[in-house]
């Protein structure tokens, strides 16, 4: 069996052997896989067509995807020693350092400078000028020194504790007037800005890191002491800590606060060193954190990228991205008398960022609240950011006597405390709030609203891809379905009825919901396929997602290539299917799609023995064929039925399958190769899926709209 073969499924990253014999051809493993994408986001701030403030974001984008992924597999593969994994995780480091020079290559050559044309430059303490420093110093004084805590390391003070992702300036201090001697920590700290603007001699303006202003005030917080060259680090702690959810003796909110708490003292597992690190602190800290040499990282340029958020915000136009404001729906905008009424008429199809968020989902939950007809407002909740407008919303519905019912994920990973923040409000507020299922994470994007209407009630849903967060919805390209159709809508309450009752799993006429079903059922769909392909019918497969990792759907698409039905997977992220292996996979194509917006849509086509597209079936939903989102997980993918509806989503899945401007093609050795437009046009192929997706929906909006 292949090696790749280990440490490839679930969250925990082992692969069922069973499963993987005769995958071994074929499969990619996850991790190097995952490098790969982040190695094409990367590319995003080396290409110089993107504005340079975007580069630089691409940046940031970059070290924060690293830092998740060594929070969250690092620890995982060292966790049993093996040699596949010693190899693995040997693999995975030469991997990263090209990424790493490219990454500070692309700062130090072409960002820098850039910037400076633009009256905009980086300074260190050691090039400020007298009147800077003056200004620095003044700013350490009034703005950051009661924010510090200088802390000494030596016989009589015990080690301090260090935060996962934080920064520290270590280094060395001797009392001149006896023989004390030891070493002083200064943490930077990350609630506070971390570059700060100072005046510059020609008009522009010079960006200092406020570790660099520290650095050159140290003397300050050690009056009298001789303070020796400076280290500065970076640490990541291990984010993985289990939960025991099979023991019903403690609450699941208990649980989970627990978890928290113990995460921020798991192992570490990486320390960073900016240029310049004394070689004993660094063995020190190595050898004390029990790290091997592999695990330590000479970090050049930049020790922390991700604060270069704070200068790609910059409001530079020249710099920056064509602004783009969502359009609302054209077919909610005369909504009269209300948002129900239009979708009693016919389903509605939503494309965020395209389509505006607030006015679609957020005023579908807005108008339920305020409803006075509304009976009842279930929904699910992954991440809950603490702009939210819909808490507002239940909590206004719950205390005007409406029944609310919220399913809150509060294991959804780092957004822990906030999830359980909002859930106490709601609560508060006489909101039904329930955790899901134990041992099973609730994924599905899903919001339900009962009318009552005449003598009866009526339901409608929304079904996304996509969570209920207003700040990602204007980042992440996500689907969202409205349907007040009762066989669909029955089947939003049989599961809201699974979520905050006890009741048996129940069976679904519409959802593909899983764990229950939905492998089982897309499994079926393919197979289908394979079958048409036998009796000439028209075959084909076209599957949009974040990655693809579960080997039964592997197993059953190898299948479904080697009968001939033509496979098109769009998969930003991860994959672990190589295609073009002969005689296994060489009829799949697999390309992804990086650019101004996150593409985190869901879709799924099968032909169905149809000439035109159209007619085919489409699914979208919150899963991604991963073993984790098919076993694990409450996920909820849905038919969408109405033709003009279809006909959108046929047309974004052209648009992606057209692109040679975003687009990367996988390779059968799992490498990627990047596509580039042929010609010049406004087409796809020469502008790439973002760009013609918001000409399209400018043109929706108003037909007489210039390009």
């Amino acid at each position: 069996m292949s090696a790749n073969l280990l440490v490839s499924i679930g969250d925990h990253g082992i692969l069922n052997t069973n499963l993987s014999n005769d995958l071994a051809d074929v499969w990619m493993d996850r991790d190097l896989s995952w490098l790969d994408f982040n190695g094409r986001v990367l590319a995003e701030a080396l290409d110089e067509r993107t504005p340079l403030l975007e580069r630089m974001k691409f940046l940031a984008i970059f070290s924060s995807n690293l830092d998740e992924f060594f929070m969250k597999r690092i620890a995982v593969l060292r966790e049993k020693s093996s040699p596949e994994r010693s190899e693995l995780l040997k693999r995975i480091r030469e991997k990263l350092l090209p990424a790493l020079r490219q990454q500070s290559d692309c700062f130090r050559n072409d960002i820098v400078p850039g910037l400076a044309a633009h009256g905009i430059t980086f300074a260190q303490w050691h090039g400020l000028t007298t009147m800077q420093r003056d200004e620095a110093s003044n700013y350490f004084d009034e703005q950051l020194s009661a924010a510090l805590t200088p802390l000494v390391i030596d016989s009589v003070h015990s080690f301090p504790f260090l935060s996962s992702l934080s920064t520290s300036l270590v280094f060395s201090l001797r009392s001149p007037d006896s023989d004390q001697s030891g070493y002083g920590r200064v943490k930077v700290p990350s609630i506070l800005r971390q570059w700060v603007p100072l005046k510059a001699t020609n008009g522009g303006q010079v960006l200092i890191h406020l570790r660099e202003i520290i650095r050159g005030n140290l003397e300050k917080l050690y009056l009298g002491m001789e303070i020796g060259p400076v280290t500065m680090f970076r640490l990541t702690r291990d984010a993985e800590v289990e939960l025991d959810e099979e023991s019903e003796d403690e609450p699941l909110t208990e649980l989970v606060q627990e978890q928290v708490r113990r995460r921020r003292y798991e192992p570490v597992i990486r320390l960073e060193f900016a240029t310049g690190a004394e070689l004993a602190v660094k063995d020190t800290l190595r050898e004390r954190f029990k790290l091997a040499e592999v695990d330590v990282y000479d970090v050049p340029e930049e020790l922390d990228y991700t604060a270069l958020f704070e200068i790609a915000g910059m409001d530079i136009p020249a710099l920056r991205d064509r602004p783009w404001s969502p359009i609302a729906p054209a077919v909610f905008e005369d909504a009269y008398p209300d948002i129900f009424s239009v979708i009693r008429e016919a389903d509605v199809l939503v494309h965020h960022p395209y389509d505006s968020f607030d006015a679609s989902v957020e005023r579908f939950v807005a108008e339920a609240a305020n409803d006075p007809q509304t009976v009842a407002i279930k929904m699910t909740a992954y991440r809950i950011g603490d702009d939210t407008p819909f808490v507002k919303s239940l909590i206004h519905a719950a205390e005007s006597g409406k029944q609310v019912a919220c399913a809150i994920e509060i294991k959804a990973r780092f957004d822990e405390e906030r999830n359980l923040h909002w859930a106490a409000e709601l609560e508060k507020a006489g909101a039904h709030v329930v955790y899901g299922v134990r041992c099973l994470k609730t994924h599905a994007k899903t919001a339900l609203v009962v009318r009552k209407e005449g003598g009866s009630l009526r339901s409608y849903a929304h079904v996304g891809t996509g969570n209920y967060h207003v700040r990602t919805a204007k980042l992440y390209a996500d689907f969202g379905l409205f349907t007040s159709d009762p066989v669909i809508t029955q089947d939003v309450v049989r599961l809201f009825h699974y979520l905050t009752g006890h009741s048996r799993t129940p069976a679904y006429t519409a959802l593909l919901v899983a764990p229950e079903s939905m492998r089982s059922r897309f499994l079926e769909l393919i197979t289908r396929e394979i079958e048409n392909r036998k009796k000439d019918r028209p075959s084909r497969i076209i599957a949009k997602m974040n990655q693809l990792e579960d080997p039964e759907v592997i197993r059953a698409l190898s299948e479904a290539a080697m009968a001939g039905v033509s496979i098109e997977l769009v998969i930003r992220g991860f994959c672990c299917m190589r295609p073009g292996i002969p005689g296994r996979t060489e009829g799949i194509r697999v390309r992804s799609i990086i650019g101004r917006f996150l593409e985190h849509s869901r879709i799924f086509y099968f032909a169905a023995g149809q000439e035109d597209p159209v007619d085919g079936q489409f699914f979208i939903g919150s899963a991604d064929w991963m073993h984790r989102n098919l076993s694990s997980r409450v996920e909820v993918v849905t038919p969408v039925l109405a033709k003009p509806l279809k006909k959108r989503l046929w047309e974004v899945l052209d648009t992606c399958l057209r692109d040679q401007r975003q687009a990367w093609i996988m390779n059968p050795d799992g490498g990627y190769t990047r596509l580039q437009p042929e010609s010049n046009g406004e087409g796809p192929e020469n502008v790439g899926t973002h760009q013609f997706l918001m000409e399209l929906a400018r043109r929706s909006a108003d037909p007489l709209a210039s390009s």
